[in-house]
Parts: structure tokens; C-alpha cells; sequence
């Protein structure tokens, strides 16, 4: 007895010397946010340059071909192994062969050409089903149909006479017959609102923005009515969405002023509700050294909730450098530079050139990858030696570079994470072996989905690239999901999605595959996991 209160003494006594210079710590952090760094250096593999790809895929030629691959008879030698890919049938080695030359003639300037290639090769989506008679959006209220008219008229007079059944009523018929009317769904939610319904006013103001995401007074009132909810975060994310994807919109520059302007309340939220909680984290972990004799716990408290005030950068940069600690990334300078410069290349048209951009690849051979936030991005090697095309992994960067610049990850370790160990809520697991990424919900993944298709295609990539990674997936899948679909659920339904995406923007999905090029870094990395595996075995051998 007389121990425990001898150490809850000590521990009392340390509290009040680390509550005087925690808070000094904390109340000192400055409000702007971290200055960002310059990005890292890209590789000098250009993949628009002609000259840098053919004479790569004259070689890779016979990679491709059956004598170089591993034969039946060799592969019925071996252990039996799960993992073990099957090998390509002569008509899909035909149809890389076809991919790697329309490649080259793409690069070479040859577009119509290269994309008459492209479309022998690549099937039609099977599954699209684009919403049929939508019609083109409309303002002015004599565009309307006589009923839509009649509708307008009525809501007006119910607004003038302050009569709330005569004005959401007409409204709400409006909505529904007239969905292309843009000011119908603005007027409808403002009437919301005034009669104290404003959950239902952002539940007109989603479906309406889903039906007609490019109409940026649409998008204004819904960023609008997130804010006045204190829905900083999302109303960021809403105005960011539509200038990343409307970069030619003369209105833009407005909607990033909007993003910028609500991710710093935010960010202002989150410090207050930190700053709140800070003398409980230092409390609780001084009785945890009382009870356990341990001084992690205040530490990692204090070390927190100092990196949740730094915000997104210093999150990433402190838990990145954990994972290289703990975590055998490959150094191979080409896979690194393909990956990055793929990686950079996106960053460029992403829309958030405050973050410093770092790309790592793991040696494991599932398909999974993860981002953190503030622009660092893992991936495993297996991510490369189970894909078909650089556009495929491009596709895949691009989803999790979503995350990064639609500040999901940091939305989430801050809302869940305000009294704990940031590092928890990090995919890192105790092991190598245990990378899971942040529970992102369904409309975070929609997000990083579109935003994702729309990074590929302004880089000059196929449009299908992420699409495909996911039909890769299902397809390699046998009782399990691959880990990357694990942890990013609704994969069928998503393809639906994505192709449905693509078709309604015409995006072009007969540009540049990289096939040839992907396949000489994926020879690489199945080399370099094969000595790892050689490694090992020797290690445990011995």
C-alpha cells in the first residue's frame, strides 16, 4: 500500500510539472499550418517519351512470349502455393502483345492508330447501365415544363403567403418531376431550413449534387448548408471535389477558396476540442505510470496531441517514419523511380501542393496499399506483380492519393482519435504482414473512386485503369477478397460505379496502358520477392 502511494505521488508530482509545460507546448503551436516541403524528386522515366519506350519494349517482347514463361510441367514440380498466379493462356499473351504495340504507337504521336488497337482489345463495359433520360440541367424557370411551371408558380405564392404545406409541397413534386430544374432543389432546401429542417435540406441538396455534379451553384449551396450544420470538413470536401474535377470552370478558384476557407474551421474545431481534452490525456496517462510504472502512456498522449495540432503533414510525417523503421521497404532505384514518378504525376493535377508526396513499396506479395495523411503512400510489391498495366497502378495510386487530398485519413484520426494514441488509428498492425487501411465509409471510397478516375485520365492514362485493377481483383479473388478489396469494400458494386462514371463523362478509356513497361518492374519485384522469400527460408533454417 505504501508503495502504490508512493507512486501515485511521484506521478501526481510529475503531472503538475508536465501540465505546465504541455500547456505552455500546446497553447504555443502555431495556428497556420505546417509550411510544406518541396515535393520529392521524380525519376527521369518519362513515359510520354518515345524514345525512353521503345527501346524497353522491343525487349520486353519476349518476356511476354510462352518459351520464357514457367512451364506446366516445371510449375507441377513445386509445393503446392495458394498464391501461385496461373499462368497466361497464348490469347492473353496475344492480347498484351496486341496492348504493348498500341502502346508504342500512342507515344509516338499515332493516336488514331494506337486507339484502333486499343478497342480490338479492350471489351465493351458489360455492366453499364448510364441513367437514361436524364436531361441536361436547366435555370430559367421557362424551360420548364407546363406542369414544372404551374409547381414554380405555386411554391412562389406559398413563400409569399408564408404557408409552409403550400410551398413544400409544389416543391417537393418539383424536384421529383423536374430534377434538371437547378433552382427547384436550391429553393426547396432554403425552405428546409427556414422551417428547422435542416437534415433534410442536405439530404435534397447530396441527391441533387449526385444527379448533376457539375453545376456549381448547386455545389455553392450545398457547401453552404454544411458549413451552417459546423460540417467543415465535408463542406471542404464538396467544394474541393468540384475544383479538382472542374479545373476549367471559371469558378474554380472560387471553390478552393470555399475548400480551404472550411478545412480551416476545421482544423480551428479540432484544435479547440484538443486543446479541451489535453489535461485529461495527461492525467489519465500519469495514473497509467502510478499503476504500471510505464511512462509510455503520458508520453504518447502528449506526443498526439502535439501532432494532431501540427495537423495532416506532421500525422503523416511522424507515422511514415515509423513504418520505415519498422517496415523493410524495397530500395530498388527502379522500382522506385516508376512508382514515384507515377506517383508525382498524379500529385501534379491533385490539387493539394501544400503536402510533401512520398512513395514507398513494401516487399509483400498482396495486393493491398495504403495512404496517410499529408501525401505518404505505401504500397505492397504485390500491388505491382499481380497488376497488368502501369495504368492499372496508376488507377491504384490514384485511389489512395484521393484519400490523401480529400483529407479523409485525417478527418477520421481526428474525429475518432481526440484523447488516444494517433498511431493506433495508422495501418502499420504489429507486424509487416499487418497493413489495413482506415475505415473509410462508402462515400469516402465513392469520392476516392471518382476522384481517382478523373487523376488518371488528366494524366493521359486509360480511363478503365482503376476499374480494371478492381476486375483484376475479382478475378485473382477465390475464397477470400484480395486484402486491397478487404479493407476497400463494395467491390462489384463500385465497378458498376466507375464504368458508369466514365461512360456519362466520355472519358476516354483508349489511352496509354503501359503494358510493356509495367511488365519489366513487375519481372523486377517478383525477383525481389523471391530472394526475400529465399532469405527468409535460409534464416529459418539455419
Amino acid at each position: 500500500m505504501k508503495r502504490t502511494w508512493k507512486s501515485l505521488l511521484l506521478a501526481l508530482n510529475w503531472v503538475l510539472l508536465s501540465v505546465g509545460t504541455s500547456i505552455l507546448i500546446i497553447l504555443t503551436q502555431p495556428i497556420a499550418p505546417v509550411p510544406a516541403q518541396e515535393p520529392a524528386a521524380s525519376s527521369t522515366i518519362d513515359p510520354n517519351s518515345p524514345s525512353s519506350e521503345a527501346t524497353k519494349v522491343q525487349k520486353l517482347q519476349n518476356a511476354l512470349q510462352p518459351s520464357t514463361l514457367e512451364t506446366p510441367e516445371a510449375s507441377e514440380s513445386k509445393k503446392p502455393d495458394s498464391a501461385q498466379e496461373p499462368l497466361p493462356t497464348p490469347e492473353e499473351i496475344a492480347r498484351q502483345q496486341q496492348l504493348i504495340e498500341a502502346d508504342k504507337l500512342y507515344l509516338a504521336g499515332q493516336i488514331p492508330e494506337a486507339e484502333k488497337l486499343y478497342r480490338q482489345v479492350k471489351e465493351p463495359f458489360a455492366k453499364t447501365s448510364v441513367p437514361e433520360g436524364r436531361k441536361a440541367a436547366i435555370a430559367d424557370p421557362t424551360q420548364l415544363s407546363p406542369g414544372g411551371k404551374v409547381y414554380w408558380r405555386e411554391a412562389e405564392a406559398g413563400i409569399a403567403s408564408k404557408l409552409q404545406t403550400r410551398t413544400l409541397v409544389p416543391l417537393q413534386l418539383l424536384v421529383e418531376k423536374n430534377p434538371e430544374f437547378i433552382p427547384g432543389h436550391i429553393r426547396y432546401a432554403e425552405v428546409l431550413k427556414q422551417y428547422d429542417r435542416p437534415q433534410a435540406a442536405l439530404d435534397i441538396l447530396e441527391r441533387a449534387t449526385s444527379l448533376y455534379p457539375n453545376q456549381p451553384e448547386l455545389i455553392k449551396a450545398r457547401v453552404t448548408a454544411l458549413a451552417e450544420e459546423k460540417k467543415w470538413m465535408e463542406a471542404s470536401l464538396a467544394a474541393r471535389q468540384f475544383a479538382i474535377l472542374n479545373p476549367q470552370n471559371p469558378q474554380a478558384p472560387e471553390f478552393t477558396k470555399l475548400a480551404q476557407e472550411n478545412l480551416k474551421r476545421y482544423k480551428s474545431h479540432i484544435r479547440e476540442e484538443i486543446r479541451g481534452n489535453v489535461l485529461g490525456n495527461i492525467i489519465t496517462g500519469a495514473l497509467g505510470y502510478a499503476v504500471t510504472g510505464s511512462l509510455l502512456g503520458p508520453f504518447s498522449a502528449l506526443d498526439s496531441t502535439i501532432m494532431l495540432l501540427q495537423g495532416e503533414e506532421a500525422i503523416g510525417e511522424s507515422v511514415a517514419k515509423q513504418a520505415k523503421k519498422q517496415l523493410d521497404v524495397i530500395k530498388d532505384e527502379n522500382v522506385l523511380g516508376y512508382v514515384n514518378e507515377i506517383g508525382q504525376k498524379l500529385a501534379k493535377v491533385a490539387g493539394r501542393d501544400e503536402f510533401k508526396y512520398e512513395f514507398f513499396v513494401i516487399p509483400e506479395e498482396s495486393l493491398n496499399a495504403f495512404a496517410l495523411p499529408g501525401g505518404k503512400i505505401f504500397l505492397n510489391a504485390g500491388a505491382i506483380a499481380k497488376t497488368n498495366s502501369e495504368a492499372e497502378i496508376a488507377g491504384l495510386i490514384g485511389h489512395e492519393l484521393s484519400h490523401v487530398v480529400l483529407s479523409h485519413g485525417f478527418q477520421l484520426v481526428t474525429q475518432g482519435n481526440l484523447i488516444s494514441n494517433v498511431t493506433q488509428y495508422i495501418p502499420l498492425g504489429g507486424t509487416i504482414g499487418q497493413l489495413f487501411a482506415l475505415s473509410y465509409s462508402r462515400d469516402m471510397e465513392r469520392q476516392a473512386d471518382t476522384l481517382g478516375t478523373r487523376l488518371i485520365v488528366a494524366t493521359g492514362y486509360a480511363a478503365d485503369g482503376l476499374r480494371n485493377l478492381m476486375v483484376t481483383l475479382d478475378k485473382q479473388q477465390k475464397n477470400a477478397p484480395p486484402s486491397w478489396l478487404s479493407s476497400h469494400p463494395g467491390g462489384n458494386e463500385r465497378v458498376s460505379e466507375i464504368e458508369n462514371l466514365i461512360s456519362r463523362s466520355k472519358y476516354n478509356r483508349y489511352a496509354y496502358e503501359g503494358v510493356g513497361r509495367h511488365a519489366e518492374i513487375k519481372a523486377r519485384v517478383k525477383q525481389l520477392l523471391k530472394e526475400k522469400k529465399e532469405r527468409e527460408e535460409k534464416k529459418s533454417s539455419s
